[in-house]
């Protein structure tokens, strides 16, 4: 898990949105117009990097298709360290 993390959060172009998003979710779950509205991003992007982050069991969504809300996986819990040594590193750059 842990080089998945890394890889997903930084070792591509959309780390940093991915980053982002997760650290929104950390304070709350919420949907992907709401995550889009409060990070002043595209929905369209938004939609991509959840699906990116959900793929690789970072994130986990409600089912409600359209309005569902997403949450760190208790995996990526389990992680949360190794998250946060990557958003310092991501802020650092």
């Amino acid at each position: 898990m842990e080089a998945a993390l890394w890889y997903v959060l930084t070792g591509t172009r959309g780390g940093t949105n991915r980053v982002r998003l997760l650290r929104a979710l950390d304070e709350r779950p919420r949907n992907a117009n709401q995550l889009a509205d409060d990070l002043d991003l595209d929905y369209k992007t938004v939609r991509h990097h959840l699906d990116v982050l959900e793929d690789n069991g970072v994130v986990q969504d409600s089912g409600d298709d359209y309005g569902a809300v997403y949450l760190p996986t208790g995996r990526a819990r389990d992680h949360w360290d190794t998250i946060e040594t990557i958003m310092e590193q991501v802020d650092e750059s």
